[in-house]
């Protein structure tokens, strides 16, 4: 996920500053890892100095001072651009789950029970992840969200399946290589 993007997004509908477009991302986003404040300020910097965004002004209010930012024209062309651009499908087909099978092979591991635990924890993350979506008063963008996940880990699950089935050829083709 593009954090750039995801901050000029949040910029779109009006100027803030760093703290209230941490709460807003991990309000909208409620499945994805928090942005830490640093995250976000360096993100701001940048966009200032790509033309993106601008500083509109600072203000304390009693408190610490605060920058509020707000998007420029460039850098509601660039979301507009990022926003209509196709995501590409995974160009790469391995992943960690398959390069820690093949290395407990060629170490002398146990794949199998590795992948057993590893469907364990899938497991349970999707029992997690269906009380989140369950939870009375969820909303639409946490249900989403939580499917997503879901689904690929359901995916996951199924390719732990099918490996665990041709563990046997799997090891004869890693020990030859």
């Amino acid at each position: 996920m593009s954090t750039r993007h995801i901050l000029l997004g949040l910029l779109a509908s009006g100027p803030s500053h760093g703290y209230d477009l941490k709460r807003r991302h991990d309000e909208r986003f409620p499945q994805a890892r928090p942005l830490a404040y640093g995250q976000v300020y360096t993100t701001l910097q940048r966009l200032v100095r790509d033309g993106l965004a601008e500083v509109e002004g600072t203000d304390s209010d009693g408190g610490p001072e605060r920058t509020t930012y707000r998007a420029t024209d460039g850098g509601a062309a660039e979301l507009s651009r990022w926003a209509g651009e196709i995501a590409p499908p995974a160009p790469f087909v391995t992943n960690e789950i398959f390069a820690k099978v093949v290395v407990s092979i060629l170490s002398g591991g146990d794949p199998a029970a590795y992948l057993r635990a590893q469907r364990t924890a899938h497991m349970e993350r999707m029992r997690e992840l269906t009380t989140v979506k369950a939870a009375k008063g969820a909303d639409l963008a946490t249900v989403l969200s939580a499917d997503f996940a879901l689904n690929h880990l359901d995916a996951d699950l199924r390719w732990m399946t099918t490996t665990a089935a041709r563990l046997t050829t799997l090891t004869a083709e890693v020990d030859t290589a």
